[in-house]
């Protein structure tokens, strides 16, 4: 993330991170990568799909953090990508190194991707936790800026575009923020041991560099949205001095750009050495380029106050007002303005079976419903054409093989029946919520009476379940049934839950079977082999749990949204009882001293069988 090299630059230097206590103060939150971080930190098993209960878990610990430290969290996620697209070039490039390091774990190399629902699991600890956040339309760099300047706090991330920021807060990686060490004893005077990067510093060390240089020098060098290739002949032209290494190239701009007293001076210098015919061409990618490093015109601060802000981006995309409420409040998901506004959007690849079809076939049926109620032209104001009885496409980004492809997928026609009259998307809150849930659940397939005797916030993933029995290729083996049934049991077993049905089940009492349940996880496994069909078994009911979350949010969720926050899903345990079911049938019987997790057990088996 970021500008190439910088904070690797910064981090070997360290003279340019001073040392700052984190204390009553607020403090605005890079929520990407917070996230990021987290999953990382939480030493999860990568190849197993992720364990989002110790993900949640970090969460409420960093934040408990900040409270007895009387910081003030806001936390400001990316929305999508933004109606001009700008990053498709890096995101396609980490989008295949994704790829690369997902088929390097599927053969038992080392690596690291993030699961396919940490972030969905991020923003539901976000508010569990109360935790103020905002999602924001495109990419949130500029609107975190702005905010921070605003208030005049340090800016929280991970990415060094912050460097190039003007922040009277400053900026402190996440990285230096030592937030499981608090200091002080005494409670009033606990801090986050922390460092701040000083831009004075920095600018200091390359002789005086004006500070307004930086986001040339961040363009020049190349970042997220510019590449060096259309710079090339200057970069060429250009003889670093100093001795080679990596950081060579990074030094000798500064250094050369210390030498102007401001950017105007130094463009023109730039566009010396490129061709004339394609000089007015690159002033104004240059002048664009250098704008991302203006804190943006948004004020979030009304979102934090209100609960809405103005996004002019959104509105000139054409986002019905409730679509971009719901965006903001993180209840949409940017897969959703993405398919709306560009008909292009990015498949995250996990660890599975690359021999095989991408595990997100699995939930295309469910993505074309998806596009269908975005996309489809109303029949209330679009008249019978030739143009318009054509069924609208989206780009999918995902991979054939080890290699990242592109598909062009039809939306679906919405079945007959769903409001037959036809409708707007800004109009889908108005239509019944019997309508919603119907088309939600006969696009997987499930008809409601047979979720009546399901605990109401487990409806949604059985009804995914039973999909993915249906829709799964190869076909689903009993056992791994069996496991991930089990698994979601022994998640109604650590604890309560929210579910407001008063006949829900809750597993607090049952300190007796949690108890044995914990001496069996305990238990060394005769073999930790990792089973990679299995993984992509699993892969597929994740990514048709994925989808499914969707389709319920853009539908207002009409069945609650399961939590994933609570151990829904954890990769480690799933495949442990999938390998231990083959060997041994009776670790079905699991649960067995507590009599109302052995009869939920049987009625999800039950209820995915018939």
């Amino acid at each position: 993330m970021g500008v190439q090299g910088l904070m690797g630059f910064v981090e070997e230097r360290g003279a340019f991170l001073t040392e700052l206590r984190v204390r009553d103060t607020k403090l605005v939150i890079d929520g990407s990568s917070l996230y990021h971080e987290l999953c990382f930190a939480s030493a999860l098993d990568p190849r197993r799909g992720g364990d989002y209960g110790p993900l949640a878990a970090a969460a409420r610990d960093f934040f408990g953090s900040l409270r007895a430290c009387r910081v003030a969290p806001f936390v400001v996620l990316d929305g999508g990508r933004g109606a001009e697209d700008r990053k498709l070039r890096t995101l396609r490039d980490r989008a295949a190194q994704r790829l690369r390091a997902a088929d390097g774990l599927s053969r038992g190399g080392g690596g690291a991707v993030v699961p396919l629902l940490a972030r969905e699991t991020f923003v539901q600890a976000l508010r569990r936790l109360g935790v103020p956040f905002v999602q924001c339309f495109g990419e949130a760099d500029r609107e975190i800026a702005a905010l921070a300047s605003r208030w005049g706090c340090p800016v929280l991330s991970l990415d060094s575009d912050f460097c190039v920021f003007d922040l009277p807060g400053g900026f402190c990686p996440l990285n230096h923020f030592r937030w499981r060490s608090l200091g002080a004893a005494e409670p009033r005077r606990r801090f986050v041991p922390a460092r701040r990067f000083s831009a004075e510093r920095f600018c200091r060390h390359f002789g005086a560099l004006d500070r307004s240089l930086l986001p040339l020098f961040a363009v020049l060098q190349g970042n997220d949205h510019a590449g060096p290739a259309a710079l090339q002949p200057f970069l060429d032209a250009m003889r670093w001095p100093g001795r080679g290494g990596r950081h060579r190239r990074l030094q000798g701009l500064l250094r050369w750009l210390a030498q102007f007293a401001r950017p105007a001076e130094a463009v023109e210098n730039v566009l010396k050495h490129l061709p004339k015919h394609r000089r007015e061409e690159i002033r104004e990618m240059l002048r664009t380029c250098m704008e991302d490093y203006a804190p943006s015109g948004v004020n979030l601060e009304d979102f934090f106050q209100t609960g809405q802000y103005e996004c002019e981006a959104a509105c000139r995309a054409g986002l019905p007002l409730w679509v971009r409420d719901a965006l903001a409040k993180g209840q949409l998901a940017p897969f959703v303005s993405n398919a709306l506004v560009l008909r292009s959007v990015f498949l995250r690849t996990q660890v599975e079976n690359m021999r095989r079809p991408s595990a997100h076939s699995a939930a295309l049926p469910i993505r074309r419903v998806i596009y269908g109620l975005l996309l489809l032209p109303a029949a209330k104001t679009a008249a019978p054409s030739e143009e318009t009885s054509k069924l609208p496409v989206v780009c999918e980004f995902d991979r054939l093989q080890t290699t990242l492809k592109k598909t062009f997928v039809e939306a679906a026609r919405l079945p007959t029946g769903f409001c037959d009259d036809g409708f707007p998307l800004g109009d889908l809150v108005e239509v019944p919520v019997s309508c919603r849930q119907t088309l939600l659940l006969d696009t997987l397939g499930v008809k409601m009476s047979f979720l009546e005797s399901i605990p109401s916030h487990l409806q949604l993933a059985l009804a995914v379940t039973c999909y993915w029995v249906h829709h799964s290729e190869p076909k689903v083996e009993l056992h791994h049934l069996k496991a991930l049934l089990l698994m979601i049991v022994s998640g109604e077993l650590h604890g309560p839950t929210n579910d407001p049905d008063p006949t829900g089940l809750c597993a607090e009492d049952d300190s007796i079977a949690h108890a044995e349940f914990l001496k069996w996880k305990e238990k060394k496994l005769q073999s930790d082999a990792f089973d990679l069909d299995a993984a992509h078994s699993f892969c597929q009911w994740q990514c048709s749990l994925q989808m499914g979350l969707y389709l319920n949010q853009l539908l207002c969720s009409p069945l609650p949204e399961p939590d994933l926050s609570s151990r829904l899903y954890s990769g480690t345990l799933l495949h442990r009882l999938d390998q231990e079911i083959k060997s041994t049938p009776s670790v079905e019987n699991l649960f067995s001293l507590s009599p109302k997790m052995t009869q939920l057990y049987q009625v999800l088996i039950n209820t995915v069988e018939s």
